[in-house]
């Protein structure tokens, strides 16, 4: 059931806040444990799968719901929202807003682009296990996770020059298909859009609210610009490298710039939040 105190919820990027071994920054857990206290939903936004996420969710005892797969769906967890989505499917024990075409529309995709295109690829799930493995530098399981995708294919480019791949992407973004770096690999969805997922997301809290919620994103660099387009007010995180102001774009919300790894970073994000003062 949807905790309720304010119309506040908070839209977290995490990929670069929790590790793939389910390992959190310092402060970040107690954070998220702060916002559960203060009945502020926190929903995960991040760019891996149901699977992958699942050891995280279960050790932080996560109750909200995620966006997974790069804004290819809304995973709402049991019983969460009392109305129903008027659209939905449903992965193992979640009900799932779809807004990219489920697999295997991403799986087709790609081997046609490819071939269209003549750009030589390797889906990940033509690797044997010790292939995958061996490719993603991570144990069997882990790697065999990595290629069990709802909605999204991950794959290499298999001698590509960089202008091939700048012609692939144009191509597949012609066709409403988005091709992203995914660390060493790369990722294709068909018809994925985090603002789309936000804003169904916000329709139901909505609903349950009655009253619009006052959506707050927090990011780092590479999922800022994606995210506050879709807030109200933001929380940038900066790392050490990082110069100047944070990312904005025309209509971007108010924001804060904190500092990754400063002690007191999650204690002025959590001040922030539950003051709106942003």
């Amino acid at each position: 059931m949807i905790p309720r105190a304010s119309n506040s919820v908070v839209y977290c990027a995490i990929d670069d806040l929790i590790s793939n071994s389910s390992r959190p920054i310092a402060g970040f857990f107690e954070f998220l444990n702060e916002l559960e206290q203060a009945k502020i939903p926190c929903v995960w936004i991040t760019s891996r799968t149901r699977l992958q996420l699942d050891a995280a969710i279960r050790s932080v005892g996560q109750s909200s719901p995620f966006i997974a797969e790069g804004g290819c769906g809304v995973y709402l967890p049991e019983d969460y929202f009392h109305l129903k989505p008027s659209r939905s499917t449903r992965f193992a024990r979640f009900t799932v807003i779809p807004v990219a075409s489920p697999q295997p529309a991403a799986e087709n995709a790609l081997d046609l682009l490819a071939e269209e295109s003549s750009v030589e690829v390797v889906p990940l799930r033509t690797l044997s296990p010790r292939e995958l493995s061996q490719n993603a530098g991570v144990p069997q399981r882990e790697a065999e996770l990595l290629r069990q995708r709802d909605f999204d294919e991950f794959f290499f480019f298999a001698g590509a020059s960089q202008h091939e791949i700048e012609k692939f992407k144009a191509s597949a973004a012609s066709k409403n298909m988005q091709v992203r770096r995914r660390g060493i690999f790369w990722s294709l969805a068909v018809a994925a859009n985090l603002s789309t997922c936000i804003r169904e997301l916000s329709g139901l809290y909505e609903r349950t609210f009655r009253t619009k919620p006052f959506n707050i994103g927090i990011a780092s660099l590479v999922d800022a610009e994606s995210l506050f387009a879709s807030c109200n007010r933001a929380i940038f995180l900066r790392d050490r490298s990082f110069e100047g102001a944070a990312p904005s774009s025309p209509g971007a919300p108010a924001t804060l710039s904190l500092s990754f790894f400063a002690p007191d970073t999650w204690e002025k994000a959590l001040d922030a939040i539950l003051e709106k003062r942003l």
